[in-house]
């Protein structure tokens, strides 16, 4: 009995099928930049109407080396009050994940939506902080469809490269 290990999982050499599997390791996520501007001060806080948000969200993805993969959402957070600028969020979050054992096909999913879906909640709490802190109210973003990014993405880089809608392989 001293001899079996209490995990068989925990030895990737004990078990070879489990060693081929593909694992994936969040390494880091960071701030990459964050930029906060507030032109309509002190104006902006004596309106009672709010102001209109709009919200861009961009995934990109590049290799680090050695199976590791930086992975970044950038958000551009505007907010608008009869045409005049309120305030005006820029963050870029990424993170370095490693992903060992994935054929090119499965890496790209789970870079783009994957990936992005776990940094997510930290650079939504980044950009609540941010507004809080700018004299906002906290910007409390909805979650997102990632998956749609991605097709969207891919629908843009077919219609570009005109091979009629087949996702490329490789680093998305």
């Amino acid at each position: 009995m001293a001899d079996t290990p209490a995990n068989p999982g925990a030895n990737p050499g004990a078990n070879p099928q489990a060693a081929q599997m593909p694992q994936m390791r969040v390494v880091a996520q960071y701030v990459r930049d964050l930029s906060f501007e507030n032109p309509g001060a002190p104006d902006a806080f004596r309106a009672t109407e709010p102001p209109k948000i709009d919200v861009a969200i961009e995934v990109k993805t590049r290799g680090a080396g050695n199976d590791v993969h930086e992975v970044s959402i950038r958000f551009r957070v505007t907010a608008t009050r009869n045409d005049a600028s309120i305030f005006l969020v820029e963050l870029d979050y990424a993170g370095l994940f490693e992903l060992r054992n994935f054929d090119d096909r499965t890496r790209d999913p789970v870079l783009m939506i994957e990936c992005p879906r776990l940094l997510f909640p930290f650079a939504r709490r980044v950009l609540a902080d941010t507004t809080r802190d700018g004299g906002f109210p906290p910007l409390m973003l909805e979650p997102v469809d990632f998956s749609g990014i991605y097709r969207q993405q891919m629908a843009q880089r077919a219609a570009q490269q005109g091979d009629g809608g087949n996702p490329p392989a490789g680093n998305a």
